[in-house]
């Protein structure tokens, strides 16, 4: 019964790994997610002013706002090269969290597993000791009535 109250104490503390790494992974998630956003939104915004730009093209600008243009459009493309990393960075994160949380399940899982044995062979034993009982009363009521020896049970 000890080993068995060891085995509950593991359990509790794997569910609490658990839910821990759940937590982790929706963490990781949400900042995928967030890294994803970032770029939709910085994309959405290049494409705008690619629009803005481009639908004045037949108009003279000065070559200081076409300069200023070109280098606000490259730190744009650089923040999204920035951007790309962060997202690789943050999937990196997430497989790993997915992993650990697949990890303490299985771990979870197998303790559960080995709980289950133990109980049924708990019962098991127990059944058999008190089939051994009930036999043992039966053998000696049978030599009991068959002798005509009264036993007292103790």
């Amino acid at each position: 019964m000890s080993s068995l109250n060891a085995l509950m104490i593991a359990i509790d503390m794997a569910v609490r790994k658990r839910d821990e790494a759940r937590n982790a992974l929706r963490e990781r998630q949400r900042a995928h997610d967030a890294a994803k956003s970032q770029m939709e939104q910085l994309q959405s915004y290049a494409l705008e002013m690619q629009q803005r730009w481009g639908a004045s093209e037949g108009a003279t600008m000065k070559p200081e706002v076409m300069l200023h243009h070109r280098q606000f459009m490259d730190r744009l493309q650089h923040a999204m090269d920035l951007q790309v990393k962060v997202m690789a960075d943050q999937a990196i994160r997430l497989e790993a969290a997915q992993k650990a949380l697949m990890a303490t399940e299985l771990r979870l899982t197998s303790l559960n597993k080995v709980v289950e044995t133990r109980r049924r062979d708990i019962a098991l034993a127990q059944m058999r000791r008190e089939q051994k009982q009930t036999d043992e009363r039966a053998a000696l009521q049978f030599i009991g009535r068959t002798f005509g020896l009264q036993f007292q049970e103790a």
